[in-house]
């Protein structure tokens, strides 16, 4: 899972990221808004940590900033305030949980263990996009428009869940290769268009009004056809 963790006190940096990194988050670090807010802009995380209190622009400001621009990575806020209204506040913002200063390591990763569960799936363990349904459990993917189904493999799963959960989003070569194929994996980058080309197979036969689409020099978007 690929984490953002926003915070400007060094020490509770250092820390929060030593303990996500033991959980196998990969994180990167921002310690002011203006800086968190240009790194969920430009690129594509699975969850944000962040911090209310911050350098240059609040972390209320980075996360209606974010979901102006469409972005829907889950957001779990951080503050040292505990008033009814300050949650209220950051939750209105677009964050989707709120965690007050000091909490207990075992809070914190639950509440991402959840908030990852919630961005990969809904409900009833599928996705969507246009006319696309993907059932993460039963490893198919439908559209709606032609009553048509096909089976996927894995690959060809994680690929399509990873896109669809970032549709709002160019992901590159790269993300797509550290998702699927684990940061530390041999895997190369044309692993990542051969498989894009197989699940492109699967699109076409079930005739689908989505389409992956290159976006030259940045990766890959899904999204309808023009």
């Amino acid at each position: 899972m690929k984490l953002l963790l926003v915070e400007d006190e060094k020490p509770m940096l250092k820390a929060l990221h030593e303990i996500l990194l033991r959980e196998g988050y990969d994180v990167t670090e921002a310690e002011d808004g203006e800086t968190a807010l240009g790194q969920i802009l430009t690129d594509v995380y699975d969850v944000v940590v962040l911090d209310v209190m911050l350098p240059k622009m609040s972390g209320i400001e980075v996360a209606h900033k974010a979901r102006t621009h469409g972005i829907k990575t889950p957001i779990l806020m951080l503050t040292a305030m505990s008033e009814l209204d300050d949650k209220v506040t950051g939750l209105d913002s677009g964050a989707d949980d709120y965690l007050t200063k000091p909490f207990m390591t075992k809070e914190l990763l639950a509440r991402l263990r959840a908030l990852c569960r919630r961005n990969v799936q809904s409900v009833d363990g599928s996705l969507s996009a246009g006319d696309l349904c993907l059932d993460v459990q039963g490893l198919s993917l439908s559209s709606t428009k032609t009553g048509q189904s096909v089976r996927l493999s894995e690959k060809e799963l994680r690929i399509l869940e990873y896109l669809i959960a970032n549709q709002e989003q160019i992901v590159s070569r790269e993300q797509i290769a550290t998702k699927i194929w684990g940061f530390e994996s041999d895997a190369e980058y044309n692993n990542v268009e051969v498989y894009i080309s197989f699940t492109r197979k699967k699109l076409s036969f079930i005739g689908t009004d989505m389409e992956i689409k290159a976006v030259r020099g940045l990766g890959y978007q899904i999204k309808k056809k023009s």
